[in-house]
């Protein structure tokens, strides 16, 4: 069985990030949409809310799960025994920090193996400090995010 991992802070999930979930899980047999935390960020949403938003977009997909993850991403893969890691990028500076992120994950596990995706054209400038604050201004996210997302950003910056 081939088993995958799609890690990121998901804040908020976008239709970008779906977009990645949509076509990953069409090619793997089982597919974790893993919500990490960022000691660096600072989030809108809480770890239970973006683990929830996620769980409502991907109900549909039976091979699709969420899961949360408070350690390294290969030590968590390591747990599951899962080897490989997907990333989307949209461009040539997402590809460098991506890079950079698989070479160390490499590193702490010679056995994992990191998959890049492009996005759909559709969703090549959706970014979620954007998308935050366009709707911290009150404004249309409709397009860049699913309604249940849309709804959640409303009620974050009422």
């Amino acid at each position: 069985m081939l088993r995958a991992v799609f890690p990121g802070s998901f804040d908020p999930p976008t239709f970008g990030h779906l977009n990645i979930i949509e076509r990953a899980s069409s090619i793997f047999d089982e597919f974790i949409v893993v919500v990490a935390d960022n000691r660096g960020k600072k989030y809108l949403f809480s770890r239970d809310e973006r683990v929830a938003l996620l769980e409502e977009l991907v109900k549909r997909r039976k091979n699709v799960s969420v899961a949360y993850c408070d350690s390294l991403i290969v030590e968590f893969m390591k747990k599951l025994q899962i080897r490989v890691l997907v990333r989307g990028v949209r461009g040539a500076n997402d590809f460098a920090y991506e890079f950079d992120l698989s070479m160390m994950n490499r590193a702490l596990d010679s056995g994992i193996e990191t998959i890049f995706m492009t996005t759909d054209p559709a969703y090549f400038v959706l970014r979620s400090s954007a998308i935050k604050e366009l709707a911290s201004f009150h404004g249309d996210v409709s397009a860049m995010v699913p309604a249940p997302v849309a709804a959640a950003l409303g009620e974050k910056y009422r």
